[in-house]
């Protein structure tokens, strides 16, 4: 039983002397751990950074088994966010969504592609952010969670959408929030018309999908948020004013 796929490494713990148990995130076999002979050596250690997509070729005598998973580099991903504090932030909250928020095994092509997305953006222009905030979205979608954002719930215009329901997910225009709107999630305009967001907006819709990851996809699993996702948002809060 073999397979050969791409993906991106979620996790490495140490096993024996040298070896490695890791998950990785693939194209085709979804989330799927296996056994690195060797990977904890020092001349191996760089490529096995979560975050890193590799070509990958998994071997089993059976399907249930561990598995013997071997790597070759596509990009080190790690590497190349490694003094950048918050694409390292975008990177590693992003590999702890993935890890704790998806089945083993179970393939997720569009959810891969999202992952590509983010990971090749990420960088010192902070435009990655909005791909992370649609990444998170498409994770919700892909685990039966998806938001509707396209239309207002409560009218059906598709102008002016300004709000998101904490309960169904769905959008509700400002004219139809009126004094409901206090209790209702900020929508950034940046999901809407795909225009750049800056600090705030992004804020707000991290917020808006982490609301739902917390309510829909960690609370049914009885998990907190990951902390790495934690602290993206952490790193990403303006800082305390001295004065209040």
């Amino acid at each position: 039983m073999d397979w050969h796929d791409e993906g991106f490494v979620l996790t490495r713990r140490r096993h024996g002397e040298a070896s490695l148990v890791v998950n990785v995130f693939t194209f085709e076999h979804g989330r799927h751990a296996g056994l690195v002979q060797g990977g904890a050596a020092r001349a191996n250690a760089h490529l096995w950074q979560p975050g890193n997509r590799l070509d990958l070729h998994w071997h089993a005598r059976i399907a249930e088994q561990l598995g013997n998973l071997k790597g070759e580099a596509i990009r080190l991903h790690a590497g190349d966010v490694l003094d950048m504090p918050l694409a390292l932030a975008g990177l590693s909250a992003a590999m702890a969504l993935l890890d704790q928020g998806t089945a083993e095994r179970d393939p997720h092509p569009v959810l891969y592609a999202a992952t590509l997305r983010l990971a090749d953006a990420l960088g010192p222009d902070e435009a990655w952010l909005a791909d992370y905030v649609r990444f998170e979205l498409v994770l919700l979608a892909e685990a039966g969670f998806g938001l509707s954002l396209d239309r207002c719930a409560v009218t059906g215009v598709t102008e002016d959408l300004a709000y998101v329901s904490p309960r169904s997910g769905s959008a509700v225009s400002r004219e139809a929030a009126a004094s409901w709107a206090p209790r209702l999630l900020p929508l950034p305009p940046f999901l809407v018309d795909g225009s750049r967001p800056d600090r705030a907006q992004v804020l707000d819709g991290l917020r808006l999908s982490g609301h739902f990851l917390d309510q829909r996809l960690f609370e049914a699993v009885d998990r907190p948020l990951p902390q790495a996702r934690i602290r993206l948002l952490d790193l990403l809060q303006p800082p305390a004013d001295p004065d209040t």
